[in-house]
C-alpha cells in the first residue's frame, strides 16, 4: 500500500500507473492520503499542517478525476487514522464496452445490448446540460418535436417529466433499430402524443413528416454509417422549421464498465483525441449562425449545441 500524503501529484500518477499495470480489471488499488474532510475551502496541492507535520491536501474530486483518467473506478473510502483515508480504485475492465461489441451493427444498440444498460437520464453529467438545453430551446413554446435516433427514448422521458405543455407536443422518434424502437413504444404506449418509427436516416425525406419546431440528436449523426455534414445541412434545410429551435448531442465520453469515462476516442489513438468532435460542433455552429440561428454549446461529458431562430 501506498502513502500519498506529501507527494506532488506527478509522483502519483506516475506510480499508480505502473502498479496499475500489474493487476487485473476488477483488481484493488489502495493509497493512504490525507483526509479530504480535514480542511475545506482549501485547494488541491497547499499545505495543512496538524500537530507540526505537513500534509499535501487534495479534496475528493482531485481523487475522483484521478480515478476515471487512470480508468478505475472509485470505492467507498476507508478511514486510515485519525488525519488520513484510504482511497481505493478497481481497475475497470475496458472489453466490458458496447464499443468493443462484435454484435450485429443494428442491435449493437438494441433492446438486448449493452448499450441498452446505459441511462444516460442518471447520469448528472449528461441531465443537467440536457435540461438547460431544453429551457434555452423553449421547449414550453414548442409543438412538433422530431428526435433523430431516438433509440429508447431517453430524451423523451425528460420531455414528458418537464415540459409543461407535454399533452400539447407531438413526438417523433426515429431510429434504424427495430428492437429499440419496440422498447420505446411500450415504454410509451399510453401516450398518444409520441409515435415512433424505425427507419434510416439517410432517408428521412421518404417518411414526409413535415417541418419541426424542435429537433433533438443525442449521440447519432456522427455515426460511421451517416455523412455527418451532407446530412445535418438538410435536416435544417428540409425538416426544421424557420423559428424553430435544434439540441446537437457531441459524445465526449465513453462507456466501460459501469462507467462514463471523459473523453472522445477515436480509432488511431489510444487516448482520448477530442479534434473531429471539435470540427463538427463548429461546423454546426457556423452553419447554424448563417441561417440566423443563436448558438450555445455547453456541456462536458456530453457537448450539448443548443440553436434557436432569431427571425
Amino acid at each position: 500500500m501506498f502513502n500519498f500524503t506529501k507527494e506532488a501529484m506527478l509522483q502519483i500518477i506516475t506510480t499508480l500507473q505502473e502498479k496499475l499495470t500489474t493487476l487485473n480489471p476488477k483488481e484493488i488499488l489502495e493509497f493512504e492520503v490525507l483526509n479530504p474532510d480535514y480542511s475545506s475551502s482549501t485547494y488541491a496541492g497547499n499545505i495543512v499542517m496538524i500537530e507540526a507535520e505537513e500534509y499535501v491536501y487534495r479534496g475528493y474530486k482531485a481523487w475522483v478525476d484521478l480515478a476515471q483518467t487512470l480508468h478505475c473506478r472509485m470505492l467507498t473510502p476507508i478511514i486510515k487514522s485519525h488525519n488520513t483515508v484510504l482511497i481505493r480504485y478497481e481497475k475497470l475492465n475496458s472489453d466490458d464496452s458496447f464499443h468493443k461489441s462484435t454484435t450485429d451493427k443494428e442491435e449493437k444498440y438494441g433492446a438486448e445490448s449493452i448499450f441498452s444498460q446505459i441511462h444516460k437520464n442518471e447520469e448528472p453529467a449528461f441531465i443537467t446540460h440536457y435540461l438547460k438545453a431544453l429551457q434555452n430551446a423553449n421547449i414550453n413554446k414548442r409543438i412538433r418535436v422530431l428526435n433523430l435516433g431516438v433509440n429508447s427514448g431517453d430524451e423523451f422521458e425528460v420531455i414528458q417529466k418537464y415540459a409543461t405543455n407535454f399533452k400539447n407536443l407531438e413526438l417523433i422518434g426515429i431510429d434504424y433499430c427495430s428492437s429499440a424502437i419496440n422498447a420505446a413504444k411500450e415504454k410509451f404506449k399510453e401516450y398518444k402524443n409520441i409515435s415512433f418509427y424505425t427507419h434510416d436516416i439517410n432517408e428521412l425525406a421518404s417518411l414526409e413528416l413535415g417541418k419541426f419546431d424542435l429537433i433533438i440528436s443525442i449521440g447519432t449523426l456522427q455515426s460511421s454509417n451517416l455523412e455527418f455534414n451532407p446530412l445535418f445541412m438538410s435536416v435544417v434545410q428540409n425538416q426544421l422549421k424557420r423559428s424553430g429551435a435544434m439540441i446537437l448531442g457531441f459524445p465526449n465520453c465513453r462507456w466501460v464498465d459501469g462507467e462514463m469515462i471523459y473523453g472522445a476516442r477515436v480509432k488511431n489513438y489510444p487516448f482520448s483525441e477530442m479534434g473531429l468532435l471539435y470540427k463538427d460542433v463548429i461546423f454546426c455552429k457556423k452553419y447554424l449562425q448563417q441561417k440566423k440561428f443563436r448558438v450555445t454549446v455547453t456541456g462536458k461529458e456530453y457537448i450539448f449545441l443548443t440553436a434557436t431562430s432569431i427571425n
